[in-house]
């Protein structure tokens, strides 16, 4: 039986990065909680072992059970009867067992029973999950919104409903309308405020991922007479108290397992979460800035099925008396997905490390002041975890989809039949770069950390640290391809024509996110030789890349936009 996690060194690598020693003493304050919990670690060696242990249960089971029921849960789906969604059978048993291992509410702190994980190995485990069972990992994700409840909820409200998604509850979060979807300042669902001061809910929602939950976070307009996003306020309903029915769930091309559903509210009693108006500008921004994570982290679980898919019926399907990985169209098809796989990898976890730091120093400011050093760190990790969560949502996704259909394409006919899991993987792989964001809508995320800078920023430290030896050469065509994107910056930006910005603006990010990924992947290759194929294929890739963008910037006269109806 297979091991998600330990079959993986990459997992291992990730996990094992400098900056974790600093994330892991805040987190654990340090140590001292091992003064009130008996499994609590006592020092940083302790807690990564404590992490590799749970990560190597995760691993268990997904290459196990999870897996093994992934195909029967696809062609099962969720079903809807008596206002009620109905998850299929091996959805049902895969719940089970995550419950049974402790694996529900695995960053939330101990006193509300959580594992008190850090952001980074809890993404890890969604990776492994996404990889086993791409529509699971949504239900089993959904433990996230209890990260939003914790953060702006009331402390009865952490103490009531965190130790019940601790115990195995599942949560969803309940933003969008049929007539409002990504715009969700145009959400119509009505909060009431009754005289005795409580809350209750009328209207629909749609397109809720595990919308028959336990417990919604639900975004709702709680001021009388308005049409924008200063009359939204986020509110709790639980399940238990009534008032909402499933009206249907919807027949999706993919991700089966996961019940998709058109909620009705009546006089739904609900609690508000937080402060009444803040809903868009502070609460919302949260959740979707942790949906962007782990959908990041679902995107690479499957790039890392595909490739693996891909990989091993290229070993063992022959044509014309050899394996065709032997043939240098398959066999560069397969690098590149291998490249595309790990610096997408690379991404999402330097991603989760900087979330991990912001997210630490704001829960210690809950305890007490901060000091003008941690201040100045937190804000600039805030700044660091913005820029990039789009970047590893909207390109990890895009390379998703597109590994997924390489991993076809190296089936040929044989990846278009339900007999093999790549059929499976390319329908799943398809909704990563629509929910929760489009890339489009990451791309308007991203495009304000170009051009102020940020990206340009981050490069900057990551060449400071210098490239010796065999990553020099790849270093030096990096430095050439910098240059290129800060002559389109410039060309660009020097119109101070918004309507070419936004017609650039995904060129613009992509640049900026290939390079990333490119040097991110070099400081891999720099402590590990095993890297340093990848590193070379995937600069290859990017030289194209920026190249292509470069040129097609350069000779674009803004009048041009005309041709595109803009």
């Amino acid at each position: 039986m297979a091991n998600f996690y330990t079959d993986n060194a990459d997992l291992k690598h990730h996990l094992n990065h400098p900056l974790m020693q600093k994330i892991v003493e805040l987190k654990e304050r340090n140590y001292t909680e091992a003064e009130k919990y008996d499994y609590a670690p006592t020092d940083f060696a302790d807690a990564m072992d404590n992490y590799d242990k749970v990560l190597e249960i995760v691993g268990e089971i997904c290459g196990g059970k999870i897996a093994e029921n992934a195909e029967d849960v696809d062609h099962e789906g969720a079903s809807c009867s008596d206002g009620r969604a109905h998850y299929a059978a091996g959805t049902v048993e895969n719940l089970d067992l995550c419950r049974k291992a402790g694996l529900m509410g695995m960053a939330m702190p101990r006193r509300f029973g959580g594992l008190n994980f850090p952001i980074t190995p809890y993404i890890m485990a969604a990776e492994i999950v996404s990889r086993a069972d791409t529509g699971f990992e949504n239900l089993w994700g959904l433990q996230d919104c209890a990260e939003t409840l914790y953060e702006f909820g009331s402390e009865e409200q952490r103490a009531k409903y965190i130790p019940r998604v601790c115990e195995g509850e599942t949560m969803s979060m309940d933003l969008t309308e049929p007539d409002a979807g990504s715009d969700l300042q145009s959400v119509m669902l009505k909060a009431t405020q009754k005289e005795d001061g409580t809350w209750v809910l009328n209207g629909v929602k749609r397109f809720i991922t595990n919308g028959d939950s336990d417990i919604h976070l639900v975004l709702a307009r709680s001021e009388e007479g308005t049409k924008d996003g200063r009359g939204l306020s986020m509110f709790i309903y639980d399940k238990r108290n009534g008032g909402v029915t499933v009206r249907r769930i919807e027949n999706k091309m993919g991700i089966k397992g996961s019940p998709t559903c058109e909620l009705v509210y009546k006089n739904a009693p609900a609690e508000l979460c937080g402060s009444r108006r803040m809903v868009l500008i502070k609460y919302v921004m949260a959740l979707m800035n942790g949906a962007r994570l782990g959908i990041a982290a679902q995107s690479v679980g499957v790039s890392e099925a595909a490739y693996r898919e891909a990989y091993q019926y290229a070993l063992e399907r022959k044509q014309f008396g050899k394996a065709i990985i032997e043939f240098p169209a398959v066999a560069e098809m397969l690098a590149i997905m291998k490249a595309k796989l790990d610096a997408s990898r690379a991404l999402l976890y330097e991603t989760s490390r900087f979330v991990d730091m912001y997210k630490v120093y704001e829960d210690i400011a809950r305890e007490r002041s901060l000091t003008p050093e941690e201040r100045a760190e937190m804000k600039k990790y805030t700044r660091l975890a913005d820029a990039l969560t789009p970047l590893a949502k909207g390109l990890g996704s895009e390379y998703c989809n597109q590994n997924a259909y390489d991993c076809i394409q190296i089936h040929g006919g044989s990846g278009f039949m339900k007999d093999y899991a790549c059929e499976r993987l390319y329908r799943d792989a398809r909704i990563t770069s629509i929910y929760e964001g489009t890339t489009q809508l990451q791309v308007v995320a991203a495009i304000r950390h170009v051009t102020t800078g940020t990206y340009r920023s981050l490069i900057d430290s990551y060449v400071a640290d210098g490239f010796p030896g065999a990553t020099a050469p790849l270093a030096d065509v990096l430095k050439e391809l910098t240059e290129a994107y800060d002559k389109a910056v410039a060309a660009v930006t020097a119109t101070e024509n918004p309507q070419l910005l936004d017609f650039m603006a995904r060129r613009l990010v992509e640049m900026a996110g290939d390079l990333i990924m490119a040097y991110l992947l070099l400081k891999l290759a720099k402590t590990d030789e095993a890297y340093l194929n990848t590193a070379t294929v995937y600069v290859k890739l990017v030289q194209a890349e920026v190249a292509r963008h470069s040129d097609f910037i350069a000779n674009f006269k803004p009048e041009q936009l005309a041709a595109y109806g803009i």
